[in-house]
């Protein structure tokens, strides 16, 4: 029986606030804090921080998008929910806007929000919203075989084929996939189907540490090793043992580290910081990426010989747009799993909202088919939704930073445009590309033509006549 004494000794949960403005973050910490352990911070950058210094990234994260832009990300809001979720693919997301923007909450859902919530809010209605997603755990998938894997379309089967074949290979494997689409899954699958499933399963995303602290993580280090070293601690190769080390986001380990991985990839071999002793880890190395590795490659922010080590063995996840009548598959799992973890009847589609669904892109993959089906629950459990109270849910017009490869992106927009079947004109739309990176690049030079045609990957001359060939972009101005 748990008593009033005992559920005042469980630790509360723990809410990140970010915010620029201090009153909100104040207020917001003081009317929660009887219930919530609340960390405030003030930008995109000082989250990040403090993320990396905790051992356990907060359960609830609540994220103003109208956070000051930085020079080179003008939507820091947007930008933060995916860092949070590459950080911490289980962490309950709810934004905040000072704009009631039906666009932007579809925006941020796609991403992985879990809530949109218009300012001013009232603290009451913010923990009401907190404690039923506390009620909801985002599990990490159901499947009907040893994979784990929902679906049949011909890019699933050979998803699970190339598991299946993969498992008890002691070579690496190199995951790709976009954003939301089940890397992590996949990962987890190699390990549950090998010989090494009894064994420790380690997991460690790579974007969610700060560079200096990498090599101590990964390796470990001796006493002493640096301010604050009291004692000799293992790392995740270590720890790891004879098991699986999955390396999550791994494009974005810092150069100086990508040699040390690659000498315990070719030999096994690795040092504790501050340590001479050589050590042996036998672990299996799964990494996984939603970038473009070889474009990183060309571009020298990652190494050929680590790129080509990693990637001995090799396999993409789709993107859910990929996926046909699997999204239907999907949807019968997920809002059958939240009607019951809710105690509702779970809602249905008519065949209009049934068609739009199957025609709707999912820039987020399957978190975001995650998180509609949650909302959808939530609001409509036992009823029929029309294809208006479906689309209220999906995000139909904006363009989405970071949801997967740049190429994606793209399709992911053109999709939306075209399927409105609006007016539309190729040629007028890349002119007006061509445009707007040309204006940026001039803004970001502050006008140098030079510097600009190399931001562009183009010479000065090309960059001219395109120019020429256009109305002048009013930032032009040559500084040879």
């Amino acid at each position: 029986m748990i008593t009033p004494a005992r559920l005042a000794q469980q630790p509360k949960p723990a809410l990140l606030v970010v915010d620029d403005d201090p009153l909100i973050t104040d207020t917001l910490a003081f009317a929660l804090g009887a219930d919530f352990t609340v960390q405030a911070c003030e930008s995109r950058e000082e989250a990040i921080g403090l993320l990396r210094q905790l051992g356990q990234p907060p359960e609830l994260a609540l994220v103003d998008l109208g956070l000051p832009p930085s020079p080179h990300r003008p939507d820091e809001g947007f930008h933060l929910i995916a860092d949070l979720l590459a950080h911490s693919p289980s962490m309950k997301i709810f934004v905040l806007s000072g704009q009631n923007d039906a666009a932007n909450a579809r925006h941020a859902r796609a991403l992985g929000a879990w809530e949109f919530i218009a300012k001013p809010c009232d603290p009451a209605t913010l923990k009401r919203a907190f404690d039923r997603a506390l009620e909801l755990p985002r599990p990490a998938s159901g499947g009907e075989d040893a994979t784990g894997i929902i679906g049949r379309s011909p890019a699933l089967e050979r998803l699970r084929s190339q598991l299946a074949q993969f498992a008890n290979s002691p070579h690496p494997v190199l995951i790709e996939g976009e954003s939301g689409s089940g890397k992590e899954l996949a990962a987890a699958s190699l390990h549950r189907m090998s010989s090494r499933a009894g064994r420790p399963y380690l997991a460690l995303n790579c974007a969610a540490i700060a560079p200096t602290l990498v090599e101590a993580t990964l390796f470990g280090y001796a006493k002493g090793a640096f301010t604050g070293a009291s004692t000799a601690k293992a790392g995740y190769f270590e720890d790891a043992h004879d098991g699986t080390l999955f390396l999550d986001e791994i494009g974005e380990l810092p150069l100086e580290m990508q040699a040390k991985l690659l000498r315990v990839l070719e030999n096994g071999e690795f040092q504790r910081l501050g340590e001479t002793q050589l050590r042996v880890s036998k672990a299996r190395v799964v990494a996984a990426t939603n970038r473009d590795l070889r474009h990183a490659v060309r571009s020298a922010r990652f190494r050929a010989d680590l790129y080509h080590r990693l990637s001995v063995l090799s396999l993409a996840v789709p993107a859910l747009r990929e996926l046909e009548d699997d999204k239907l598959l999907l949807l019968e799992h997920f809002r059958k799993l939240y009607a019951s973890q809710s105690g509702v009847q779970p809602f249905t589609l008519d065949a209009g909202a049934q068609a739009r669904w199957l025609r709707y892109p999912f820039p987020g993959n399957v978190r975001e088919l995650r998180n509609i089906v949650i909302r959808l629950t939530t609001k409509y459990g036992g009823q029929r939704l029309s294809c208006a109270e479906l689309e209220a849910e999906l995000d139909l017009d904006s363009p989405l930073p970071g949801a997967g490869s740049e190429a994606g992106a793209i399709v992911d927009q053109a999709l939306r445009l075209l399927e409105h079947g609006g007016a539309f004109n190729l040629d007028e739309t890349l002119k007006a590309w061509e445009r707007g990176y040309i204006e940026a690049a001039l803004r970001l030079t502050r006008g140098n033509v030079s510097q600009a045609a190399r931001l562009l990957g183009i010479n000065r001359t090309t960059l001219y006549s395109r120019m020429e060939a256009a109305e002048p972009p009013a930032s032009a101005r040559d500084k040879k």
